[in-house]
């Protein structure tokens, strides 16, 4: 088999389910066509009201897609539902949970007889029945693994509603993709691009924090891999690990947080082969995956070019372009 290059990070926009969300007065697909542009009701995307979305054609048509990925050098995508397509920071159940279930079957309908192209089942997290929909994604869907948010129904990883997910995933060792998918102190955000320039980084920072110091990533561990190189968190993982030492509230686990966060694989979406070649020696070559943010205008449009500016051995770089990726996702 050729040395297969995996990317963890690529999302998809099915047109089936914006067209649902339209008929539904959830979405405007009016721009779509010659703008490339849709608009989304802010309990689904999580967003200002009116804000513009990008969706190039990419987003719903495989040719497209199959095209770039053979110029980028990429043998296989794990694509995901964008973050604007996971209805995060909305209570209402019912619709979160349609919104995902029917997103689920959009993607997987959209996938379908693709080989080089796998879907990750979206979560409802927070709502009871984000178990049986993860279940049914793998089970019956075929989807290989799992992407989540940074918050579901308006709550934090941790909360105590989503721990039947992580005994899920941890019973049956599931690759999950974590991408933020809200923002802190959001009216601090609003100017520059700013929810995901900076918003984004901390998000995960936070989210990742919770589940290690909640003791959630220490009782279930499973393969979980962080977005953006993980945000923030390499730059605040030594504070964190101080006030583990120094202060008892913190205090939360058995294992050391900087270890914990270790267990973590974090993506190669960090645009700086300083700052990648940092992260992969903090962490180790073994749990760095390549990850572009395929296809908005924030991604890395050349991943195997941004892996060969780093210093590595072959067997490194084998592993980070996708020898453990393959692995992970049980690519043949």
């Amino acid at each position: 088999m050729t040395q297969p290059v995996v990317d963890v990070h690529a999302h998809a926009m099915p047109m089936p389910l914006l067209q649902w969300l339209e008929s539904e007065g959830l979405a405007d697909l009016s721009r779509v066509a010659d703008d490339n542009i849709v608009v989304l009701d802010p309990r689904v995307s999580g967003v200002g009201k009116g804000a513009p979305l990008p969706i190039a054609k990419s987003m719903y048509d495989n040719s497209i897609r199959l095209e770039e990925m053979d110029k980028q050098g990429v043998t296989h995508q794990a694509i995901s539902l964008p973050p604007f397509l996971m209805g995060s920071t909305c209570e209402d159940e019912d619709l979160v949970v349609e919104l995902v279930r029917r997103g689920n079957d959009a993607l997987a309908e959209q996938l379908a007889g693709e080989e080089r192209l796998l879907g990750l089942v979206g979560v409802p997290l927070g709502f009871s029945v984000a178990t049986e929909e993860v279940r049914r994604g793998l089970d019956v869907l075929g989807m290989p693994g799992a992407a989540i948010g940074s918050q579901g129904g308006g709550k934090d990883l941790d909360h105590d509603d989503n721990t039947p997910i992580w005994s899920l995933l941890h019973e049956r060792s599931v690759f999950t993709f974590l991408h933020p998918s809200a923002v802190p102190a959001p009216p601090r955000m609003k100017d520059y691009w700013f929810p995901q320039l900076l918003g984004y980084p901390m998000e995960t920072a936070i989210a990742a924090a919770r589940l290690v110091f909640s003791g959630r990533r220490e009782a279930y561990p499973f393969p979980l891999c962080l977005a953006h190189g993980g945000g923030c968190v390499q730059s605040v993982k030594p504070r964190l690990q101080m006030g583990w030492e120094r202060k008892p509230v913190a205090k939360t686990t058995k294992a050391k947080p900087r270890d914990l966060f270790h267990e973590f694989y974090y993506d190669t979406a960090v645009f700086d082969p300083t700052t990648l070649q940092r992260l992969i020696e903090d962490v180790g070559a073994d749990h760095v995956l390549v990850g572009t943010d395929y296809p908005f205008d924030l991604a890395d449009p050349d991943p195997v070019a941004s892996v060969g500016e780093v210093h590595l051995g072959d067997g490194a770089r084998e592993a980070i372009l996708g020898a453990t990726a393959a692995k992970l996702l049980g690519i043949a």
